[in-house]
C-alpha cells in the first residue's frame, strides 16, 4: 500500500496502518530469523521421517499462535477429585474418582458437554478411536463409553483395582494394581478378555509404543515390556522409586518416578536408560506434545515442561491444587487438578 493511498483513506488512520504493517513485518522477520537461525540444532529431517522431528515447539501450537511460553488459558470445573484425562480428537474427558463419573469438555472452549456415570473410583482412561475406556479403580471393572454421546456400551470385569489403560490399535490393556502383579488384555470391539499377563508389583500406568505394551510397576521400581500380540515378556527395566505414569515420544519411553521426584527416559527398542531428570515434588502423570514432555507434579501444584531431545527443563507452570492427570489435545496441555476439582488448560 503506497503512502499516497494511505493519505487518501485518512491521514492519521493511514499512518497507524503503515506503522502496524512495519511492526508486524519486523516481528515476522525476527520470528523467521529466530526459527531458521537455529534450524540445524532444533529440526532434522530424513527420507525416513517427515516434518519436524526435533523441534522445541509443536507445529500445531505455532499455528494457533501458542508458540510463546505456556500460559494458563483458564481452568474448568469438573467432578470431585478428578484423576485422569484423555483426548478423543475433539473433546477432553476427565474421570472423577470420588464421583464415579467422567466429564466431557469441548477442547476449544472447555464447555461441559455432559457428565456420565461409570464405576466407582473412575481413574485413568484410554480412547480407542470411537470409545472411551475408564478404569474403575475402586472395583474390578472397566467401563466402555461411546464418545459421541457418552452412552455406556459395556462394563467388563478385569483384575483388582484397575488403574492404567492403553489401546494398542485392536485391544485394551488394563493394569490391575493389587491383583497379583498383572495386566488384563480385552478385545476392544466387545470387551472379551483375551488374557492376563504378568507385570511387576502394583502395576500402574500403561502405554503402547506401536509394537509393545509398557507397564509402570509402582511397587517394584521398574517397568515391564510385553509384546502386544501375545503378552510375552520382553524385558523388565529398573527406573526410579514409585513409577506411575508413562509416555512414548516416538522413540523413547518416559516414566514418572513419583516417590523419587524424577523422570526416567528409556530407549524403547531395548530399555536402556538414557537419562534421569529431576522435577518438582511428586511427579504423577506424563504426556508428550510432539516436541516436549509435560509432567503433572502432585504436591508442587505445577506442571513441568522438558525438552524431549535432552530432558532440559523449559518451564514450570502453576496450575491447580494437586495436579495428577494430564492430556494433550494437539495444541494445548490439560492438567487435572485433583485437589481443586478443576482442569487447567495451558
Amino acid at each position: 500500500m503506497t503512502s499516497s493511498r494511505l493519505r487518501a483513506i485518512g491521514g492519521s488512520y493511514g499512518r497507524q496502518l503503515l506503522a502496524l504493517a512495519i511492526v508486524l513485518g519486523g516481528l515476522l522477520v525476527v520470528f523467521a530469523h529466530s526459527t531458521f537461525a537455529h534450524a540445524p540444532s532444533q529440526v532434522s529431517a530424513s527420507p525416513e521421517s517427515s516434518g519436524v522431528t526435533r523441534s522445541t515447539k509443536n507445529p500445531l501450537q505455532i499455528a494457533v499462535l501458542h508458540w510463546y511460553a505456556a500460559n494458563l488459558t483458564t481452568a474448568f470445573k469438573v467432578g470431585t477429585f478428578p484423576s485422569g484425562a484423555v483426548f478423543d480428537g475433539a473433546n477432553i474427558w476427565v474421570a472423577s474418582y470420588a464421583d464415579g463419573t467422567v466429564s466431557k469438555l469441548r477442547a476449544t472452549d472447555g464447555k461441559n458437554l455432559g457428565s456420565f456415570t461409570v464405576g466407582p473410583g473412575a481413574y485413568f482412561m484410554a480412547f480407542d478411536g470411537a470409545n472411551i475406556w475408564v478404569a474403575n479403580n475402586a472395583s474390578t471393572t472397566v467401563t466402555k463409553l461411546r464418545s459421541r454421546d457418552g452412552a455406556v456400551l459395556g462394563t467388563f470385569t478385569v483384575g483388582t483395582a484397575p488403574t492404567g489403560v492403553a489401546f494398542d490399535g485392536s485391544n485394551i490393556w488394563v493394569s490391575n494394581f493389587t491383583d497379583n502383579n498383572n495386566v488384563t488384555k480385552l478385545r476392544a470391539t466387545d470387551g472379551v478378555v483375551l488374557g492376563k499377563f504378568t507385570a511387576g508389583s502394583r502395576a500402574n500406568g500403561v502405554a503402547f509404543d506401536g509394537n509393545d505394551i509398557w507397564v509402570a510397576n509402582y511397587g517394584s521400581q521398574n517397568v515391564t515390556k510385553l509384546r502386544a500380540s501375545d503378552g510375552v515378556l520382553l524385558g523388565t527395566f529398573p527406573v526410579g522409586s514409585g513409577p506411575v505414569g508413562l509416555a512414548f515420544d516416538g522413540t523413547n519411553m518416559w516414566v514418572t518416578n513419583s516417590d523419587g521426584d524424577t523422570i526416567t527416559k528409556l530407549r524403547a527398542s531395548d530399555g536402556a536408560v538414557l537419562g534421569t531428570f529431576a522435577v518438582p515434588d511428586r511427579p504423577y502423570d506424563i504426556a508428550f506434545d510432539g516436541a516436549n514432555i509435560w509432567v503433572a507434579n502432585f504436591f508442587a501444584g505445577v506442571a513441568t515442561k522438558l525438552r524431549a531431545s535432552d530432558g532440559a527443563i523449559l518451564g514450570t507452570f502453576p496450575v491447580g491444587t494437586n495436579p495428577q492427570g494430564i492430556a494433550f489435545d494437539g495444541a494445548n496441555i490439560w492438567i487435572v487438578n485433583a485437589g481443586s476439582n478443576t482442569v487447567s488448560k495451558l
